[in-house]
């Protein structure tokens, strides 16, 4: 819950901020004994009989740890390599959180759709299905397919609080240096796992040394960093700009074409892969917190996007009165990340006046009152509002700050435009006719883009120059300049680590 609200901070006061900026840290994990509760409550099986494994070395069974990988406020991740030779990652709900999860949700007073679909991470089930179908939406898209993997789930072994799926070897998005350094290993060879190819197993004599130590917290799982090199500081050898290409095609597809969106995009939920060819392989884990648009929303969100590029503000102000919006310019910047040009301003404009009061406080008050009113002109009508997107929101700011980490190594705001026109011509609930002439538009579209590779590409050489951190550092610059003015103070660094 608070891991949830810590990606949404940045319009909170700053001492907030830093206080939800710790929800990313790794949580307690519980002790094993409260994880063999929840699978026996679960299975009425103890983990021995249900994962077939063996905690004192028994020849022809598998092993399991026991002590976990990774430690989060919903769930912990224990490893097993299974008696047939699958590896998987046993994700264990903590037992209390459900309890803890509607407390929280009541004491925070959400609107009662962000409730919902919070508390669906607590069911597993609901999980593996959003995970099997990204892995089908994926397969079928050519454009995608060979560059993102969905890790397989194994329902036989899952339930409502405990999923197995496959193991995940891979480098976490935020790990800079280990993405970018030399490739150590063979010029043929992918990294461990790459495309689901079958992992080593821990050596027989390692796993019956462990597991005699009478040690719980074991280590088990074999070492797989040999391609870092004997010195430790090989790395993947990527391209940033190809990491970041294939994340903001992923979540654009989710949004414009699929209709079905990840919403908690963090760098902890994506790790990084290397295939055999050099290019990266993006891991999408965690599928607990998604937002499925009905067509009719996806299609006008795409022709929103669209229309925001070519500055059609005709467009843009009958879908978002359609949604209940009243100010489309203050909309539209909000969705961009970066203050929207092609509008009239005239909210912008009146938060910017002069203000009267000559004591603080007055001025404060005076401030406050017209961000009151700024806000009412933009939401005219809360009935109209589609709820998926203040998750669609929440995701877009996710995969930005991700882009602004990496040092803005593409050009977002045109892929994702380009993906929103795109879709428009290959969305299968759309008549041949309506494709057809779609696509005129579509051919259309691109040229007019360009122009924003010239604002791409300045940035670009003022980053190269030392005189800015690239496209996303600029617009945030922009918008903590309008949030300011509104008497907001936008902070970054919550969306960091």
């Amino acid at each position: 819950m608070g891991q949830a609200i810590a990606m949404q901070s940045a319009v909170l006061p700053p001492e907030f901020q830093k206080m939800f900026q710790q929800m990313f840290d790794d949580a307690p994990q519980n002790d094993w004994a409260d994880v063999e509760r929840v699978i026996r409550e679960d299975f009425g099986k103890s983990p021995e009989e249900l994962f077939r494994v063996s905690f004192e070395g028994e020849p022809g069974m598998g092993v399991m740890e026991r002590t976990a990988r990774a430690s989060a406020s919903v769930a912990q991740v224990h490893w097993a390599r299974l008696k047939d030779g699958r590896e998987v990652a046993i994700k264990v709900q903590k037992r209390e959180i459900a309890q803890q999860v509607e407390w929280d949700l009541w004491a925070f007073n959400l609107v009662p759709y962000i409730s919902e679909r919070l508390f669906l991470e607590t069911d597993f089930v609901n999980e593996a299905n959003n995970s099997e179908k990204m892995a089908n939406h994926v397969a079928n898209e050519p454009r995608l397919s060979g560059r993102v993997y969905i890790p397989k789930v194994y329902r036989e072994l899952s339930s409502r609080r405990v999923m197995t799926a496959e193991w995940i070897e891979g480098v976490r998005l935020w790990d800079k240096q280990t993405l970018t350094a030399p490739w150590t290993g063979g010029r043929t060879e992918g990294s461990p796992g790459c495309h689901g190819a079958p992992l080593d197993p821990p050596s027989r004599e390692n796993v019956v040394e462990a597991l005699h130590s009478q040690n719980i917290k074991e280590k088990l799982k074999p070492d797989r960093t040999f391609w870092k090199g004997a010195d430790g500081k090989g790395g993947l050898g990527l391209r940033l700009k190809d990491v970041m290409q294939t994340m903001v095609d992923l979540f654009s597809a989710q949004m414009f074409l699929w209709g079905s969106v990840h919403c908690d995009p963090h760098p902890g939920n994506i790790f990084i892969r290397r295939l055999p060819s050099g290019k990266p392989e993006l891991v999408l884990i965690d599928h607990g917190l998604y937002i499925h648009m009905e067509p009719e929303l996806r299609h006008q969100y795409c022709l929103f996007w669209k229309s925001l590029m070519t500055f059609d503000n005709k467009t843009i102000g009958k879908i978002v009165k359609g949604w209940g919006v009243n100010n489309a310019d203050i909309f539209a910047s909000a969705t961009l990340m970066r203050p929207y040009t092609g509008g009239d301003n005239s909210t912008a404009d009146e938060l910017k006046r002069p203000l009267t009061g000559k004591e603080e406080q007055e001025r404060a008050y005076e401030m406050n009152l017209k961000m009151r009113k700024g806000i009412k002109d933009m939401l005219g009508d809360e009935t109209k509002w589609p709820r998926e997107l203040i998750f669609i929101g929440r995701n877009m700011r996710i995969v930005q700050g991700n882009n602004q980490f990496l040092g803005s190594p593409v050009n977002r705001i045109k892929i994702t435009g380009t993906w929103a026109s795109r879709s428009l011509v290959d969305s299968p609930d759309l008549t041949f006719g309506e494709k057809l002439k779609n696509y005129g538009r579509h051919l259309l579209f691109k040229v007019v883009m360009l122009s924003s590779d010239l604002y791409f590409y300045t940035a670009k050489v003022k980053q190269y120059f030392g005189r800015g951190g690239g496209m996303e550092d600029d617009m945030e610059a922009q918008m903590k300049h309008i949030a300011k003015d509104m008497g907001i103070e936008l902070n970054h660094s919550v969306f960091e680590g």
